[in-house]
């Protein structure tokens, strides 16, 4: 029964990191995303024509133009001139 617990407490762990949001940056200049995941407030700088896996468990982004978005992971973000398109 351990090694079951512990081999789903592992499965969980992968399959959580493959849900993790990736956002590209599309515009001409590096932006700043807001990030809150967990309770806890980060800074994501993504440069220009760059992509960056975030929010693994979820989370909330404030985007450069104030827009806030909630993810849950698995989304793929574009992000062009501050505003963001969510696939």
């Amino acid at each position: 029964m351990k090694k079951f617990l512990a081999g789903f407490v592992i499965f969980l762990g992968a399959a959580s990191g493959a849900l993790a949001a990736s956002v590209t940056n599309s515009g001409t200049a590096s932006i700043v995303l807001q990030v809150v995941e967990d309770g806890n407030r980060s800074e994501v700088a993504i440069d220009a024509g760059a992509s960056e896996t975030i929010c693994p468990s979820g989370c909330f982004v404030t985007l450069p133009n104030g827009d806030r978005l909630g993810l849950e992971g698995g989304e793929s973000v574009e992000i062009k001139d501050g505003s963001a398109t969510v696939k």
